[in-house]
């Protein structure tokens, strides 16, 4: 495919199941009101409400398994946007007049799900909120593809400088270990309710335990398990609102292979009982 093959593009849609594998192109993945599955020959990602899910060009699967409807909204971008965005960022006036068509290098971005950008997050907004009217407007799309991919490149310009929080002489080195990392994290993401090992997120990374479980926390600020665990509680708050569900049902959502386990883990982080915190948000509420 060569630059003029290929176009910007959105695709908005709501569904409880679907599934689809092949060839895309660099693209921002955002979901609400649920979870979708990708995989990729970089690892595994989960995608729901907080995060988004940065994939550069190349083959992937997604699945989304609900029992309600789940929204999406994907851009997907032209071939040598990025490119170009970025080299009429960094490039001199002078430069950018004499060979103004010019494409730039390539950029691999890193393909990873990132937290809610607040920036990039508003004009996702307003790109969806908007572009029922404006779809017919290729001129006022371009303009919103250009303002989101400077977004993504400045994303990107502060992920390469947390590369250098791990201790390696070579760049290439910390770049590739960050990589891993990152694929790690997105892992545990993804499988946190299931009873996960040291060997297998290491596998998953290409990494030894012992270089994952040493410099994990460098990134995240705390190990695999501390991860999994704070994931497995913060779920199981949200889980716990919903009074039609009890105790046994949130314990095994979450991961946990008995209520006593689950209960025991969930005072200790929280200070309450699922059964007290239950009261308490119903207290609160009233």
């Amino acid at each position: 495919m060569n630059h003029k093959d290929s176009t910007n593009f959105i695709l908005h849609a709501k569904s409880d199941q679907f599934y689809w594998e092949g060839n895309g192109q660099l693209s921002i993945k955002t979901f609400k009101n649920g979870k979708a599955h990708y995989k990729t020959n970089k690892g595994f990602f989960a995608v729901e409400n907080e995060r988004y899910l940065l994939l550069n060009e190349g083959a992937y699967t997604i699945s989304i398994e609900e029992d309600h409807d789940v929204e999406s909204f994907c851009i997907f971008f032209k071939d040598g946007l990025a490119e170009d965005v970025a080299r009429t960022t960094n490039e001199s006036s002078e430069k950018l007049l004499d060979y103004p068509h010019t494409y730039g290098d390539s950029i691999g971005f890193f393909e990873q799900s990132y937290e809610r950008h607040p920036v990039l997050s508003m004009q996702l907004e307003f790109l969806k909120n908007n572009y029922s009217f404006y779809r017919s407007e290729p001129l006022w799309l371009d303009e919103q593809f250009h303002t989101v991919m400077r977004t993504i490149l400045h994303i990107h310009m502060n992920t390469l400088k947390e590369v250098d929080s791990l201790s390696s002489q070579r760049f290439s080195t910390r770049e590739e270990l960050f990589r891993r990392l990152h694929t790690a994290h997105d892992y545990i993401l993804a499988y946190y309710n299931r009873t996960l090992s040291l060997q297998e997120i290491a596998r998953v990374a290409y990494l030894s335990p012992n270089h994952l479980l040493r410099n994990y926390p460098l990134l995240f600020r705390k190990t695999p398990h501390q991860h999994i665990t704070d994931l497995r509680i913060a779920k199981a708050k949200q889980l716990l609102i919903k009074y039609e569900l009890n105790i046994t049902d949130i314990a095994f959502e979450v991961g946990y292979h008995t209520t006593v386990s689950f209960s025991k883990v969930f005072k200790k982080k929280t200070g309450l009982s699922p059964i007290q915190y239950r009261k308490k948000v119903i207290l609160d509420k009233n």
